[in-house]
């Protein structure tokens, strides 16, 4: 039988993506309301919710915008409404959003990715955590399963790595956790198994990141047996950063770490961020999705890194 066209126009090879794309504006839709009407969150809603429109909250809304436009290099408002369930004037307003901050580029009647985004350039805290939502799960599921009962662990300011604490703070490992994450320090102590420990300093703005000196004295001073690190950007043989500041944060955590993991997502590859961290070489382990192109995924094996693809739906 004959596969039904894509009512939307987009080519055959996108199709699948697309489709993601829409289950999982669904999927956040019925959450959504969910935290509204305080009922499951399993694709039954209430008959209230049922019979009025539940929209996205803007920042999952303009992550998926993101991801839309990462799978296709560029979209139009009227695709993007299609995709997302959204009007086309508060697609519009999303665009108009991330065009003042720098994520995309206007194009008549829609956005594209950027060519050449700036060194710099640094996602909001709010649409970073919704971003490749799908992706940090599976890596945060294999990163989980590196831990053994009695361990000390390292945990770093990303959200990768704030996803692997919430996944981690769910199971019944005794753990001792240092971080300089705020909010990873709030999922860790819902786990009464787990002693955790933060490291001191100064907030980022717009963050819960802790940075500066108060920290960076603390981790020297310490010795943990896993790392997990998130990173800004993997260029070329070096992980890099958007931030001196962060960049040193990491550093000092490598440098305590008898095994250091990296985690990141599979669009982390490729980009050019501000500053070094360090080179792949010197860590132990590059945990990402399947989404990575089999010629960067070789490429990175010919360097000797151990890289494990976790399954993503």
């Amino acid at each position: 039988m004959r596969a039904a066209a894509c009512p939307f126009g987009f080519p055959p090879q996108q199709q699948v993506c697309v489709r993601k794309l829409q289950i999982l504006a669904k999927d956040v839709r019925l959450c959504h309301a969910w935290n509204h009407d305080q009922q499951p969150c399993d694709g039954r809603m209430s008959d209230r919710s049922s019979n009025s429109r539940v929209e996205i909250l803007p920042a999952q809304r303009r992550a998926l915008i993101l991801e839309r436009l990462r799978i296709a290099s560029a979209a139009s408002i009227q695709d993007l409404a299609a995709v997302l369930g959204a009007s086309s004037s508060t697609v519009r307003r999303d665009l108009d959003y991330l065009t003042e901050r720098g994520y995309i580029e206007r194009t008549h009647g829609g956005a594209v990715i950027p060519s050449v985004p700036t060194t710099r350039f640094e996602p909001e805290a709010s649409i970073a955590a919704e971003t490749a939502r799908g992706q940090k799960a599976a890596i945060a599921t294999i990163a989980a399963r590196r831990l053994s009962p009695g361990q000390s662990v390292l945990f770093d300011a990303s959200s990768t790595v704030r996803e692997t604490a919430r996944v981690i703070s769910g199971l019944d490992i005794p753990l001792t956790a240092v971080t300089n994450d705020i909010a990873c320090a709030l999922l860790l102590s819902n786990a009464p198994a787990i002693h955790t420990i933060v490291a001191g300093g100064a907030i980022r703005p717009g963050s819960t990141t802790l940075v500066g000196s108060p920290g960076q004295e603390f981790l020297h001073g310490i010795h943990v047996d896993i790392a997990f690190i998130g990173v800004h950007a993997i260029s070329g043989d070096t992980f890099t950063e958007t931030s001196l500041e962060v960049a040193a944060m990491k550093k000092r955590m490598i440098a305590a770490a008898h095994k250091v993991i990296v985690l990141a997502d599979s669009s982390k590859f490729g980009g050019q961020s501000f500053c070094e961290i360090c080179a792949v070489g010197a860590v132990d382990e590059i945990v990402t999705d399947d989404r990575l192109p089999d010629a960067t995924r070789r490429e990175y094996e010919a360097m000797g890194v151990k890289l494990t693809l976790a399954p993503s739906e």
